[in-house]
């Protein structure tokens, strides 16, 4: 599987080493996230739930939710997907995203369902193919009225906009980190992000100053 290894699942109770801490990237600000507030609200007073943040390693997203006393997994999913193993050439000469594959290795999860999942941007920077297949497994392997978070860039943000990461920095605030050069691949609108969910429960939109639009979706 190549460098595929680096994308694979990985489960946290806890702490994180001082390689993880530092980091690559530069912090880049921080920024009010009502749909992480509303989450963090909602699933405090259980304990023991699933969380998937589909995003890179985060010491400071581990330690949010398990200090609420909930399991973190952690799955790159967008790292992953830059993965030259899964191009195959088409009788054209051009190249395209081998679909199978990438989800027979990826988003694969035994013996644990998730109670909320952390989409972040990731949407927006997925190649074309992957985007809805993804959203489509997420469902699969959620409890039904899980949560899901995602962030979807607005038109004003611009085709240039640097891709992130996020770190949890209290009940509704983010920490920002640039990450890789990710470009950015599409807008949605509203409509846009509706059909994506389609198989979900319902969906709740927040307006962020940032250009970017959040959404928390329950299963």
């Amino acid at each position: 599987m190549g460098s595929v290894a680096n994308s694979l699942l990985r489960f946290f109770r806890g702490g994180a080493s001082a390689q993880e801490q530092t980091g690559p990237g530069a912090a880049a600000g921080s920024r009010r996230s009502s749909g992480l507030g509303e989450l963090t609200r909602l699933l405090k007073g259980s304990e023991g739930l699933a969380v998937l943040d589909l995003g890179p390693t985060s010491p400071a997203n581990i330690a949010h939710f398990t200090n609420l006393g909930h399991r973190v997994y952690n799955e790159d999913v967008l790292l992953a997907a830059q993965n030259p193993e899964y191009k195959i050439k088409c009788e054209d000469g051009t190249t395209e995203v081998d679909v199978d594959r990438f989800f027979r290795e990826n988003l694969v999860f035994k013996n644990v369902k998730f109670d909320a999942v952390l989409c972040w941007d990731i949407s927006d920077y997925m190649t074309e193919p992957l985007v809805k297949p993804m959203i489509e497994r997420i469902a699969c392997v959620m409890n039904p009225k899980g949560y899901l978070l995602a962030f979807f860039h607005t038109k004003d943000a611009g085709a240039e906009a640097p891709y992130f990461r996020y770190h949890i920095d209290g009940a509704e605030t983010l920490k920002l980190q640039r990450g890789p050069k990710f470009s950015l691949q599409r807008v949605f609108n509203n409509r846009h992000v509706e059909n994506l969910f389609r198989d979900y429960g319902s969906l709740k939109f927040f307006l962020a100053r940032d250009n970017v639009r959040e959404v928390l979706v329950v299963r």
